[in-house]
């Protein structure tokens, strides 16, 4: 079965250094690389690793950024047919200055992602069309997010939100998610409700139902999930796991989980594989560099006692 996934790509530009600057001060000493991000883009190639039939629709700029980005796709087996190139505006970038501590300091130019219209959904809608899951984000205009929902759920898709980064949204879009996955902090946002455990979390959830979503699922880190629906509510445990960097631990977790809703697995398997893939990412530095290939996530869970 097929997966689209809509959103936004940025490359980072990673400055360490040995302390975060004050304002005016410059800091020498510093390690720069570059790496691979934005929700979409991570989200996309958790997907494909995990074993998904992947097509991203996305905007980049006609620029260096871009084209390194595109050929990374290429090379994890993501359709890109529908990955605009904007010849107006660069591809987003984010600026990450880290220091030793492990503080940071984050800047973002979303770009062409700011650009990413309806006109471009229209121009995928025979891919969307034919998938089975469609899974989004919150890096895009909300149009477009809103314009994207209505056209798979008016032709029975099941949709997939991540709803970060976190904002408030309106009741006429939940109803039409199929599945809505929260954090703590982005169901808090989404509530009013400060998620600390298993009671508030699933009290978020039933708000959230409430408002027409069909099922909710809060992830809660390295406790796993809360999955509620109408029949009930239910926490599916997290793995074990030493964590050296949560970085995109979300996006993996949402790119496996639309992998496992695709093969038919039922909700609380496909879960499942989404905790572990999600455990197995946090063992690796990095967004997309972290998500894992779909036989060390069923190695991993065969290994493994939740």
């Amino acid at each position: 079965m097929k997966i689209t996934v809509v959103g936004s790509t940025n490359t980072d530009l990673i400055l360490k250094v040995p302390k975060l600057p004050k304002p005016g001060e410059t800091v020498l000493g510093g390690k720069f690389y570059t790496a691979p991000g934005g929700k979409g883009a991570n989200q996309a190639v958790a997907s494909a690793r995990a074993g998904g039939e992947v097509t991203f629709v996305a905007r980049l700029g006609n620029d260096l950024f871009g084209e390194k980005v595109l050929s990374l796709f290429k090379n994890e087996g993501i359709n890109t047919n529908h990955i605009v190139r904007d010849n107006d505006t660069p591809s987003g970038i984010a600026e990450v200055i880290v220091g030793e501590n492990g503080e940071n300091m984050i800047a973002v130019a979303s770009g062409a992602n700011m650009n990413f219209s309806v006109y471009d959904i229209i121009n995928a809608k025979k891919a969307i069309l034919e998938s089975d899951i469609i899974l989004l984000q919150l890096e895009i205009p909300l149009k477009t997010l809103e314009y994207t929902i209505k056209l798979a759920s008016d032709n029975n898709k099941r949709v997939i939100l991540n709803p970060a980064p976190a904002q408030p949204l309106p009741i006429s879009l939940l109803k039409m998610v199929s599945i809505l996955t929260p954090n703590e902090y982005e169901a808090e946002i989404l509530t009013g409700i400060k998620v600390e455990n298993e009671d508030s979390a699933e009290d978020a959830g039933r708000i959230l139902l409430s408002k027409g979503v069909n099922k909710v699922i809060i992830t809660l880190g390295e406790k796993g999930a809360m999955v509620l629906d109408s029949s009930g509510s239910e926490l599916i445990s997290g793995f074990k796991i030493d964590p050296v960097d949560t970085t995109a631990a979300g996006d993996i977790f949402n790119g496996a989980l639309a992998v496992a809703l695709s093969e038919n697995k039922n909700i609380f398997e496909a879960v499942k594989f989404a905790n572990a893939a999600a455990a197995l990412s946090v063992t690796k530095l990095g967004a997309q560099s972290s998500a894992p290939r779909r036989n060390d996530i069923l190695r991993f869970m065969s290994e493994s006692f939740v």
